[in-house]
């Protein structure tokens, strides 16, 4: 399932439409460069040189991914040390997921413009001083604080590495084999994160969870230095939309902040209501702007697509569901059935590693036997059997009977992800490839932080009103999950009719 700081193994582009070759002529360069991803840097010549550029943006892929799942698993700990309130520790992951979702679109535009191994570096960077930090933080408002900055390192890294991605592996099949590895580096990222999480945390302290990212990071710049294709960008004179940015990173920020602050003034409340109307208002502002901007963040033709807009749409109700997954399947695993932060990141292993074996074994012949979309179709199919099961979870359950089998079903994931990047990149043309592929990785980290903050807040709403009237601690708890994973399923059936409805043309590798 989908870290918290970082969803799931990021979206790599699928073989729809090859991106300009780097032998092109440099007027073709600036045709076909898009509003994400700027001029085409030189793609390293031969095979061996790619594959190490991979392994670059996979280790920058693993840092993000295990920086995730190793919070969710130590979060207990984190509340007892600096005390943070119920409502305020949601903000350890949502500080991070704002920034993330918020800037991946600005961030992907300024890399166009310095060059996009320019803003990898820079991204790793900021990422590895936000870790340290996030370290030594003594206070809530310090961990934050460092957490945002964690997530726009994030962002700056990952909005330019797909583009990367797109230029270094143009034939399809070699192609495919890199998205099944970046999704398996993912999967691998979020298995090593929640038991590293959990040893890290009973055996130190929750600090190392940060301390781990530093040789991480700091071995991915060195090995980026000459791994990475170099490109000089579309110079700073093209400009980005910075009042376009401005709208949607106020709207995205006004929006989920008001959502986990309902627990706290209600849902019906001017202060929540307010500011959802002044979310909304923004980015209708944001949407106004990029049909009027020289230079927009998100030109709307990308939208004429139906595939495009489907895909996105349906793994925004994708990874919002399943973010119910992984934060409360460890909160009830450490609160309700009292395990320890180890015995939780073990318990959820077989989760991850089904996941990762499925997209890097068999989701790639699957893909191009059957096709993406009845692939997707099974995927999701399988994520609403895991999630129903949770919403019967008992006070006292077993491991053996009530668990495992939920996270075996979690190979829906594995299936459902790589076909669905390849239907979201499949309905672009060639212009606009690193466009979609950087409208992917945001709808994402969107579906993410939402998905955070309904479904956390919604359980926590339901605990306190069942404590209110007299029932048990446990009891209430395992209430408020179920209503989480009920949701989560519910959103899981609305992507299924997305899928049935506009990705009706499941392309074939």
């Amino acid at each position: 399932m989908p870290a918290a700081s970082a969803p799931a193994p990021a979206p790599t582009p699928a073989p729809a439409s090859a991106p300009t070759p780097a032998s092109a002529p440099a007027a073709a360069t600036e045709l076909h460069g898009s509003a994400s991803t700027g001029g085409v840097p030189a793609a390293p010549r031969g095979l061996r040189s790619r594959w190490a550029a991979l392994g670059v943006l996979s280790t920058g892929m693993l840092m993000t991914v295990l920086d995730g799942s190793i919070v969710t698993v130590a979060m207990p700990a984190i509340q007892d040390d600096l005390g943070f309130t119920p409502a305020g520790l949601s903000w350890v992951v949502n500080a991070y997921l704002i920034a993330f979702g918020s800037l991946l679109l600005l961030t992907g535009r300024l890399g166009d413009l310095i060059g996009r191994k320019r803003m990898f570096l820079a991204g790793t960077g900021v990422f590895t001083g936000a870790s340290l930090l996030a370290g030594f933080a003594g206070s809530p408002e310090l961990l934050i604080a460092a957490r945002f900055l964690q997530g726009l390192g994030s962002a700056m890294a990952s909005a330019v590495s797909l583009g990367i991605l797109v230029t270094l592996f143009t034939e399809p099949r070699q192609r495919a084999k890199a998205i099944a590895v970046f999704s398996f580096t993912g999967a691998a990222g979020a298995s090593l994160g929640q038991v590293l999480g959990g040893v890290l945390t009973d055996a130190l302290d929750w600090h190392w969870i940060f301390f781990i990212n530093l040789p991480i990071g700091l071995a991915a710049l060195a090995l980026a230095l000459p791994a990475l294709p170099a490109d000089r960008g579309l110079g700073l004179r093209a400009g980005a939309d910075v009042l376009g940015a401005v709208l949607v990173t106020a709207g995205l920020m006004l929006g989920i902040s008001s959502v986990v602050e309902a627990e706290r003034y209600g849902w019906s409340s001017a202060h929540t209501l307010g500011f959802v109307a002044l979310s909304l208002a923004l980015l209708a502002g944001f949407a106004v702007r990029q049909a009027k901007a020289r230079t927009p963040l998100v030109p709307l033709r990308i939208f004429r697509s139906p595939t495009v807009t489907g895909a996105n749409l349906v793994q925004m109700l994708m990874v919002a569901a399943l973010f119910s997954f992984q934060i409360l399947v460890a909160l009830y695993l450490q609160n309700v059935l009292g395990y320890g932060a180890s015995a939780t990141g073990l318990a959820m292993l077989p989760a991850a590693v089904v996941i990762g074996a499925v997209s890097l074994f068999a989701s790639a012949p699957l893909n191009a036997r059957f096709g993406e979309r009845r692939v997707l179709l099974a995927g999701l199919a399988l994520l609403v059997a895991a999630l129903g099961l949770l919403t019967r979870l008992p006070v006292r359950a077993d491991y053996v009977t009530d668990l495992l089998p939920v996270m075996l079903l979690a190979a829906g994931f594995g299936l459902a992800l790589p076909a669905l990047t390849a239907l979201g990149m499949s309905g672009s043309d060639e212009r606009d490839a690193g466009l979609a592929s950087g409208l992917f990785n945001t709808t994402q980290q969107i579906g993410a932080a939402l998905g955070v903050a309904v479904l956390s807040t919604l359980a926590a709403s339901r605990t306190d009103s069942l404590l209110g009237t007299g029932h048990g601690h446990a009891e209430s708890l395992t209430s408020g999950y179920h209503l989480a994973f009920g949701i989560g399923a519910g959103l899981l059936i609305t992507a299924l009719a997305v899928t049935a409805v506009l990705l009706r043309t499941g392309r074939r590798p």
